[in-house]
């Protein structure tokens, strides 16, 4: 069964103090506001509302958490880089993403989603540069591709490939499509790997 069909809320935290015991393997998604997470989220999990999707970007504020068949939880991290946000409310944000990526010790891989038309903005770069110390993995997901050519899709592939191949294979990027749901079986290889479900699974190049 796929790894991310049938996963169950269980909880929505504000504040680090607030996070669930670090017991089972977690792995984190995170995107700019708008960059299609929330889609993204739901076309895994085959499920139109699992994560609330917003014509308002910005809009989840919080750290939720979904429990998977496996054990592993899925964690939803508030969306960043939204401007109309309050800066109070941008700094609670930025100091629950950054303490989370840097300091949970049972977060074994993440997800950035990045919008394939505009990728690897100032703040991506920002939550690579917080996750990357890690030397966990990261998994970056081009989303909203139907959107662009074939040509086009393939040239900003080859484009955050290119920048970020410095971090070796720490790193691996895919074209996904949550309208087309094209590109689910090859993140869902990635996490059985992460995950060791699946050893043979291969993951993609950086």
């Amino acid at each position: 069964m796929p790894i991310f069909r049938n996963a169950q809320f269980e909880i929505s935290i504000a504040n680090n103090r607030d996070l669930p015991p670090a017991a089972a393997a977690e792995i984190a998604f995170a995107g700019r506001s708008n960059a299609g997470k929330s889609s993204a989220i739901n076309t895994l999990a085959g499920h139109t509302r699992l994560a609330f999707v917003s014509k308002t970007p910005g809009r989840t504020q919080l750290i939720n958490f979904f429990r998977l068949n496996c054990g592993a939880a899925l964690v939803d991290l508030p969306g960043y880089g939204y401007a109309k946000v309050p800066e109070a409310v941008r700094k609670q944000w930025q100091g629950l993403l950054e303490r989370y990526l840097r300091t949970r010790e049972n977060l074994i891989g993440l997800v950035l989603i990045m919008d394939s038309r505009h990728p690897l903005t100032p703040l991506d770069r920002q939550m690579i540069d917080w996750f990357a110390p890690t030397g966990r993995p990261i998994h970056i997901l081009l989303t909203k591709s139907d959107k662009l050519s074939r040509n086009q899709a393939s040239a900003s592939l080859a484009l955050v490939r290119r920048e970020l191949s410095a971090l070796g294979e720490q790193v691996s990027v895919q074209l996904f499509s949550s309208l087309k749901k094209t590109g689910a079986d090859e993140v869902e290889k990635v996490v059985a790997g992460w995950l060791g479900l699946d050893q043979d699974a291969p993951v993609g190049e950086a």
